[in-house]
């Protein structure tokens, strides 16, 4: 047999959980956010880490 009745204490406690997920909401659009505008602002100069040397980065040895 299932409870029907809603206690008060149920109400609050969804109450607070919609809260508290929209503000996880909140944070994780912010996050993407601020990736997209970093990666944005770079200018297109991502060069990805593919375990291959990349001349562009390489420094040269003075002696």
């Amino acid at each position: 047999m299932a409870i029907r009745a809603e206690h008060e204490i149920h109400g609050r406690r969804k109450s607070r959980n919609v809260g508290v997920g929209l503000a996880l909401l909140g944070f994780v659009a912010l996050m993407f956010a601020l990736s997209v505008v970093k990666i944005t602002s770079l200018g297109g100069a991502i060069e990805g880490f593919d375990h291959v040397a990349r001349p562009a980065l390489a420094v040269e040895a003075s002696e």
